[in-house]
């Protein structure tokens, strides 16, 4: 494999670079290589700067509205707007929900839904996990249930991450009892505002408002939100969550904080401990490896070829990482990064810090990245996969 990237490539680099430079917010920008906290408004700002641009879709063809860029150009791009600290785009529209709707969905539903993801004005939500059915997704239990020209849906889901900002949220949801579990399972399309939904909000151990449980009693649905046929949801699951195990690895922002864990060592004097720093680059030479596995399977994906079935290897190892650079941030800061102010994590607050203000944000990340090797399928279940569908 050819590591080196082509003059075009580079030149293409060079250009989005220039461009991030230009059109990223500094007060954005100035939070996210802080961790400082980010509002709604911070999010769907930066997701409307790329949907002016034609951007906030930049894995979409030409033919929905996308640049219709190869597969190592979206990753160039990724890596220059982590890099230049823009805010990781909220995927459940632009990177999850849109290429089911692409693949599977009507051209009604590609013409209704897909302009408002692209733009970033609609916010859509996640429906997946219930409760006892997270990494066994196929055990799901809300009910949709098909009364002429539209559904009714009762049940639950839970975990719903930002759902409290959700306009539209796509669902899983059981239309068949008959069936074994995986052949019962349908996708729909719900409005948020609908009737019937309620969001309930999770507030973690650091008293933030991050994840919600959503319950539809008696909520209409439109048949024609069915996605493809019904029934057949689960193949649609199973494709989308090929694109979000794939996003969840994330290796930009690991570079990102990387960088951002190394300033933080710097600044405590622990990157003058040998020993320390060996944990540092061990955590580089991880994420070196795990770049060269996502340029392997782009490079496969540019020329045509089968790329390996590895979205569930560079799920867990992306979480893992994620993982690591949390935690060695909180033994470079030692006991500064015990206290809590959770007043500490918004931008421009001035009050007394308890050690350097990059101490402030660094035991809720850590604490909050626990979840990252559970969701999105647990690695435990992700080895399993690995196992059949790679190792044979």
């Amino acid at each position: 494999m050819d590591l080196n990237f082509t003059p075009e490539e580079l030149a293409f680099r060079a250009e989005i670079r220039q461009w991030v430079a230009e059109n990223l917010p500094k007060d954005i920008s100035h939070k996210v290589h802080n961790a400082l906290r980010l509002s709604k408004d911070d999010m769907q700002r930066w997701a409307k700067i790329l949907g002016k641009k034609g951007w906030h879709g930049w894995a979409w063809p030409k033919q929905f509205g996308g640049p219709g860029w190869n597969a190592v150009q979206r990753h160039l791009f990724e890596e220059e707007c982590a890099l230049a600290g823009a805010p990781r785009v909220v995927p459940f529209g632009p990177v999850m929900v849109a290429p089911v709707i692409m693949a599977f969905g009507s051209p009604e539903q590609q013409q209704r839904h897909l302009p408002g993801i692209m733009s970033g004005e609609v916010w859509w939500s996640q429906g997946y996990s219930e409760t006892g059915s997270g990494s066994d997704l196929a055990s799901v239990k809300c009910r949709a249930e098909r009364q002429g020209d539209k559904y009714l849906v009762n049940g639950q889901k839970t975990w719903t991450t930002l759902g409290q900002y959700g306009d539209w949220i796509f669902c899983l949801v059981r239309t068949d009892t008959s069936v074994k579990p995986q052949a019962g399972i349908s996708f729909l399309l719900i409005d948020m505002k609908s009737p019937g939904v309620t969001v309930r909000p999770i507030i973690m151990l650091d008293g933030e408002h991050e994840v919600n449980e959503v319950f539809f009693d008696n909520v209409e649905v439109p048949a024609e939100n069915l996605v493809g046929e019904e029934n057949k949801g689960w193949t649609y699951a199973k494709y989308l969550l090929a694109h979000e195990r794939t996003n969840i690895a994330d290796v930009n922002r690991a570079k990102r904080e990387l960088e951002r864990l190394k300033r933080i060592a710097k600044s405590e004097g622990m990157f003058e401990d040998q020993r320390f720093r060996d944990q540092i680059a061990l955590l580089e030479v991880d994420i070196v490896a795990l770049e060269m596995m996502v340029l392997r399977v782009l490079s496969a994906e540019k020329s045509g070829k089968q790329s390996l079935d590895v979205a569930g290897l560079l799920k867990i190892r992306g979480s893992e990482i994620q993982q690591r650079y949390t935690e060695l941030m909180m033994l470079a800061a030692g006991p500064f990064a015990l206290p809590f102010i959770q007043e500490a994590m918004e931008a421009g607050w001035q009050g007394d810090h308890i050690g350097a203000a990059h101490c402030a944000p660094l035991a809720s990340h850590y604490f909050n990245y626990r979840k990252t090797t559970i969701y999105g399928g647990s690695n435990e279940v992700q080895r399993n996969i690995v196992a059949q569908t790679v190792l044979g």
